[in-house]
């Protein structure tokens, strides 16, 4: 094999011509020592020569452009390693004038195909220290590198192939009501769509990605009951079966009964904002009332006994939460045991288990129709769950873009292969 090729492939590129490689003192290295750069000098190959950078078709020369340019290449050994060409512009009749595409790198990027490929799979599956330390590079530009990788995966795959049945939620990944509404698929388990955004016009723009025949196709969404999301779904795909999970209906009850402990808490304290002997008694209750009676610990058994004998009104409210979680899980008789909730919460006299009745009548059929067709949003808040854990791995992202691009990659099955690997 000619020396040109091995170091073709070395650098993990195609369709280029190697014309020298040379070793480029650049400074103080580590332990004092000088860093070698290792220079290649390369050129595309014939049929590769004055394209146009964005679209690839073949064009006019219209100048030198400003000189030779380097790519960042993958590090050979523990030296970096960086491709060195001319970078003429070409005038395309669809683009105008613009510089001429490399077979080795992606137009406008500073970094090659097997870099590129290199960093966003380690993103994928390490830190940001791990990746930052073993590809020397800023994590802002690791961000922008999965950001361009995805936007090529996006343009060659299909993520809306075989969509029937698909969850909608939002999730917070930055301070100040920072937000990114993202769908996923209940039969592949997959992450579809996400985007920037926590309203109507967010999940308007996902069915216009979608599209309306597809849309058509739709037969259920499943999604806590937020108005901004049902809105929506009834307008694009109407015909769709409305879910609406049951975790998000218990977390109702839950903050109900929190209601009322507070009341009863602060009925204790007389109003005057001290302690007291009787809302002493009330510490750390809250624990005791959220958990599910198999999961709670002797000691607070003891204190819901004594929230029974000594709070009647909050243990009602207990008892209610208990019953709505209970009536949500009995399948087929779902909708029996709910109406009895129903009428039972109707006549409890408690203000905030009245207001959550008539919340849950509201949502009547999108909560019996989760019950009936066994879908909840655990996938969706299981994908929540994951991209925050991305986030705090990456310690934050200035744009979602980035942010975006790397949860489509990890979560989406679109995981870039490393170069020189077979795919598995």
């Amino acid at each position: 094999m000619r020396s040109t090729r091995i170091w073709a492939r070395l650098l993990g590129v195609e369709k280029t011509v190697i014309e020298q490689v040379e070793a480029e003192e650049t400074g103080t290295g580590g332990e004092g020592g000088e860093e070698i750069l290792i220079v290649v000098c390369a050129r595309p190959a014939r049929g590769r020569r004055l394209r146009c950078g964005v679209c690839g078709r073949r064009c006019a020369r219209y100048d030198k452009g400003e000189g030779r340019r380097r790519w960042r290449a993958l590090d050979l050994g523990t030296l970096r390693a960086v491709i060195e060409a001319d970078a003429p512009r070409v005038s395309c009749p669809e683009h105008g004038v613009t510089v001429a595409q490399v077979p080795w790198a992606r137009h406008g990027a500073g970094h090659t195909y097997a870099f590129d490929a290199t960093a966003a799979w380690l993103a994928t599956c390490c830190s940001k220290t791990t990746v930052v330390q073993l590809l020397r590079i800023g994590w802002r530009t690791v961000g922008n590198i999965c950001a361009r990788v995805w936007v090529d995966v996006e343009a060659g795959v299909d993520l809306f192939a075989g969509l029937r049945r698909i969850g909608i939620d939002e999730i917070s990944y930055k301070k100040r009501h920072k937000y990114l509404t993202i769908v996923v698929d209940h039969d592949s388990g997959r992450l579809v769509w996400a985007a920037a955004g926590r309203d109507k016009d967010t999940v308007h723009a996902f069915f216009d990605a979608l599209g309306d025949a597809r849309a058509a196709e739709i037969t259920h969404v499943s999604a806590d009951g937020a108005e901004w999301i049902d809105a929506v779904v009834a307008a694009r795909c109407p015909d769709a079966v409305r879910c609406m999970d049951p975790f998000h209906v218990v977390k109702w009850a839950t903050d109900a009964l929190d209601t009322v402990r507070r009341d009863v808490w602060n009925a204790e304290r007389g109003g005057k904002g001290r302690t007291t002997t009787g809302s002493k008694s009330l510490k750390r209750a809250r624990f005791a009332l959220w958990k599910n009676p198999e999961d709670l610990t002797a000691g607070q058994q003891a204190q819901l006994a004594f929230i029974a004998r000594a709070h009647p009104l909050l243990h009602r409210a207990y008892l209610l939460k208990e019953g709505l979680r209970m009536a949500l899980k009995q399948g087929c008789e779902t909708a029996a045991m709910l109406w009895d909730w129903v009428l039972w919460a109707r006549r409890c006299r408690i203000p905030a288990f009245v207001d959550l009745q008539r919340a849950i009548v509201r949502h009547w059929d999108a909560i019996i129709a989760a019950a009936e067709y066994g879908l909840s949003n655990g996938l969706i808040e299981s994908t929540n769950t994951k991209i925050r854990l991305i986030t705090r791995v990456a310690f934050g992202f200035k744009s979602p873009d980035a942010l975006i691009a790397l949860a489509m990659l990890s979560l989406g099955g679109h995981r870039p292969q490393l170069p020189g690997r077979q795919t598995a």
